[in-house]
């Protein structure tokens, strides 16, 4: 063999190294066991439901509005929602809420469409929500296409296809006149993307404080149950020095970007455990004024996640200590303090864990039960994040259809058969807030309120 051949070989394993590396990543692996068993008071209310005609029907009418609620996503997908920039979405999300039956919403303060559909007295009250923001900044082509089957669009599964989603419950159980126990608060929530920082959620939490649990809908295979929210601190890091000519001022001046690789070496260098598992990145980088100046400005940004909140603390501190230490070296290099290094916080994700064994987790592993999935725990940075570091009961589900190419311009769902998710979902909703004449609220209310 020769030698090109032979690095060609080589080459084609590393590549199908890397297909199966991404596949890996592509599917969220379980982070915590799925109850061994769901308890008698769980199971007997989703029997009870499941045997119900009047829940058999509504299950029909989830089905039946199918191709109504595809037309939804479609009107939706195609209305930008760039970070920050939510609000003509959020205008004709309310709208069709409104024309659906659910006159008690409106825009809150923060941007966020809310609206509440009371049930019958005395039960819980249970957030179900989607965010309105899409990682696409404006200008974007968000014109829906359809091929092979697929419904092509950036942004309409992440997370267009949860809004549509809850508006199909919403009219399904208008429609069906289903009096739940507890109160649904149906919520498109803006700030879920980027540097939107989780402010929907929090402005929610923050203003409502009688929250009892949260039911978020993001794509998801079948069976699959959010119950971690991953912890993330941002910070932008700049670099300061007094900058000059690159041939009259060398060796009298340190360069901010020269400070800046000191310091992407360093945290380069940074080991964090792989359980729980902590990451972080440089993510982005700038500086400088031209090819034949010594740069007096740099800047970066540093993504830091983990499972573990003390395990992000930690790496923090070590990428931090980093920066600082590369500033000195740049420093020592020249014989000044001149180069200096600022940091700001512009990304503050809380995170935590539902426990597995919690009411509102059996729930939606006998729902998925009673649709023949097997339940699959998982974590991520979601909205739900907020609610699980208050101790709010919290999961994501999805809402069916089949996803793929998330946050990429060929963002794609095949929405064959997905009003399946929505039965399944919707099931799992149910009951977690009861239903009248048929079965008791199973989430129980919060003694213990937020401030």
């Amino acid at each position: 063999m020769s030698r090109w051949s032979s690095v060609r070989r080589l080459a084609l394993i590393a590549a199908a190294a890397l297909c199966t590396v991404e596949a890996a990543l592509a599917q969220s692996p379980p982070v915590a066991p799925t109850p061994a068993q769901v308890g008698p008071e769980v199971d007997k209310v989703y029997t009870q439901l499941m045997a119900s005609p009047a829940i058999q029907k509504l299950l029909d009418a989830v089905k039946a509005d199918h191709e109504r609620s595809v037309e939804d996503l479609k009107m939706l997908t195609e209305i930008e929602a760039p970070p920050f920039k939510e609000q003509k979405r959020a205008e004709a999300f309310l709208a069709r809420m409104k024309a659906l039956g659910l006159t008690d919403a409106k825009i809150d303060a923060e941007g966020n469409v809310v609206g509440l559909r009371k049930g019958t007295g005395n039960g819980p009250k249970l957030l179900i929500s989607a965010h309105l923001d899409t990682v696409f900044p404006a200008g974007t082509d968000v014109k829906v296409k359809e091929r092979d089957g697929k419904l092509y669009a950036p942004g309409i599964s992440d997370d267009t296809r949860g809004l549509s989603v809850l508006l199909s419950w919403l009219k399904v159980l208008n429609d069906n006149k289903v009096q739940t126990v507890g109160d649904l608060m149906f919520v498109g929530n803006v700030g879920e993307e980027e540097l939107g920082n989780l402010r929907g959620m929090k402005a929610i939490f923050r203003d409502h404080p009688d929250i009892d649990g949260m039911v978020g809908l993001e794509p998801s295979p079948p069976g699959a149950v959010l119950v971690l929210g991953t912890a993330s601190h941002r910070h932008e890091v700049t670099f300061h020095g007094p900058g000059g000519h690159s041939f009259g001022a060398f060796g009298l001046v340190p360069s901010a970007i020269h400070g800046m690789g000191r310091a992407i070496a360093r945290i380069a260098d940074v080991r964090t455990p792989t359980f729980p598992k902590t990451t972080f990145t440089v993510g982005t980088v700038g500086g400088g004024t031209s090819v034949n100046t010594i740069a007096p400005d740099a800047r970066m940004a540093i993504d830091i996640r983990s499972d573990d909140m003390g395990a992000l603390l930690e790496a923090e501190k070590k990428i931090l200590a980093a920066i600082d230490e590369a500033v000195a070296e740049e420093n020592r290099r020249w014989g000044v303090t001149t180069l200096s290094a600022s940091v700001r916080l512009i990304g503050d994700r809380p995170g935590g864990r539902t426990p597995p064994d919690s009411v509102i987790v059996e729930a939606a592993t006998r729902s998925n039960a009673a649709f023949g999935h097997k339940t699959l725990l998982r974590g991520g940075s979601t909205d739900a994040n907020v609610a699980i570091a208050l101790g709010v009961p919290a999961i994501v589900v999805g809402g069916g259809g089949r996803s793929s190419g998330a946050h990429s311009l060929a963002e794609s769902i095949d929405v064959t058969d997905a009003w399946k998710g929505a039965q399944n979902s919707l099931v799992t909703v149910l009951g977690l807030v009861g239903v009248q004449g048929v079965s008791p609220a199973l989430l129980p209310k919060r003694t213990v309120r937020t401030k």
